[in-house]
């Protein structure tokens, strides 16, 4: 596996918000940092974790690899999504620690953007560990 394909199928993953199909991308003790303080380690992490992403809709990926060597790369990701739960909308606003986009009840949910970069090491085919760097914020209309 190289980061161009790991990054196509992470895309496909995401955008289809399905968690089998991200697991199956990481070697079974592989780990997946979605923060430097929070790792995902092994299938069932894995796939819990994802399970965030069905609380998203119309999801579209971009990205562009920056460095792609046989055993490791990095890919620098744009995410734009549909919050479609208050669940979700709470999970984000308790990640950042604070209440960035004031609603009021009724207000309807808002459009995020994500960036960052995503730094892979492969083994055997698979992806042995990842680690993202990102931010958030609503679209702007």
């Amino acid at each position: 596996m190289t980061i161009q394909d790991f990054m196509q199928s992470y895309k496909a993953a995401w955008e289809r918000r399905d968690p089998s199909m991200f697991a199956a991308l990481f070697a079974l003790d592989g780990t997946y940092r979605n923060t430097p303080f929070q790792v995902q380690r092994g299938t069932e992490q894995l796939v819990e974790y994802w399970k965030r992403v069905q609380l998203q809709q119309d999801v579209q990926l971009a990205f562009a690899v920056l460095t792609s060597k046989p055993t490791s790369g990095i890919a620098h990701w744009h995410v734009t999504y549909q919050v479609a739960s208050e669940e979700l909308f709470q999970v984000w606003a308790r990640s950042i620690g604070t209440n960035l986009v004031a609603r009021r009840p009724g207000d309807p949910l808002p459009r995020m953007v994500l960036d960052g970069i995503l730094e892979a090491s492969f083994s055997a085919g698979l992806c042995s560990d990842a680690r993202i760097w990102w931010h958030s914020m609503p679209e702007q209309a």
